[in-house]
């Protein structure tokens, strides 16, 4: 379960930093995207349809997940893997627990306090300093978090309308499959794509490898209490920081892995 759970984070941390590394990232997005849908296809087939009631969630989450990639695409244009990266997972489990509190009145326990000040400490810390990131690159990864944050709380409650959370997952992945495409060609007009380059290859690597990584936080689940793995997940911050150095150059500060290890342990407790 522990491995599994690390794995995931390793995982995840490692397609975004594909993406990262993208000449044109909307583009390697988009192609990411055909390896999820390819797979999808047959568990569509074979899966009983989602009830009629599931339906409105399925395409509102799969728009949010549209635009989840296009502003991940811009924030990485603007700041590095070790600053996006955990501002986008500190800011998703902190926006859905304040958003929890404002609409729903829910109460804060002290851990989920802890994790609040943990994770606005970290993001301070990543946005302050002599390797600080971007404006530009803290405002859209903030909005990422945003359209992440909208569509998992859809999920959570499109899921049980839909009568086979399979179904539904499968689903979520063909409909994103066809928006992704046509918001590039919306944008750029057409969608040119060489089976044999080296970029496509890439691309399609960074789906199987975001693909993989799902797969393992679903293995891990189905071992162990929701908890502890979700907070080893989190651990992907560090890991993201880490890949961010070794492979692509980037600053790694005591300040920095310090800021990425507050983000993950406050997202842990938030999780």
């Amino acid at each position: 379960m522990i491995g599994l759970a690390l794995f995931a984070a390793v995982l995840h941390a490692t397609w975004n930093a594909v993406l990262r590394t993208g000449s044109d990232r909307l583009w390697s997005m988009t192609v990411m995207s055909f390896a999820t849908t390819l797979v999808a296809i047959p568990f569509a087939i074979v899966l009983p349809l989602p009830f009629a009631a599931a339906w409105p969630y399925l395409v509102l989450s799969s728009c949010m997940q549209v635009g989840y990639s296009v502003f991940l695409v811009h924030a990485y244009r603007y700041g590095a893997l070790g600053q996006v990266y955990p501002i986008i997972r500190g800011s998703v489990p902190l926006l859905v627990t304040l958003g929890g509190f404002l609409t729903t009145g829910q109460r804060l326990s002290p851990v989920a306090l802890t994790g609040v000040v943990l994770v606005a400490l970290g993001i301070m810390s990543l946005a302050l300093g002599r390797h600080r990131a971007s404006k530009e690159s803290i405002v859209l990864a903030l909005v990422t978090a945003l359209f992440i944050a909208g569509y998992t709380t859809t999920d959570a409650i499109g899921v049980r309308h839909a009568g086979n959370a399979r179904a539904y997952a499968a689903w979520i992945f063909l409909i994103y499959g066809a928006l992704m495409p046509a918001a590039f060609i919306a944008v750029r007009g057409t969608l040119s794509l060489d089976i044999r380059s080296p970029e496509t290859l890439k691309a399609l690597a960074g789906g199987v490898i975001s693909l993989m990584a799902y797969g393992a936080v679903i293995s891990a689940l189905a071992l162990g209490p929701v908890g502890p793995i979700s907070a080893l997940r989190e651990t992907s911050v560090v890991f993201a920081a880490l890949i961010g150095r070794i492979f692509l150059g980037e600053a790694l500060t005591i300040r920095r892995v310090t800021a990425c290890a507050v983000v993950a342990l406050g997202a842990s407790c938030l999780s």
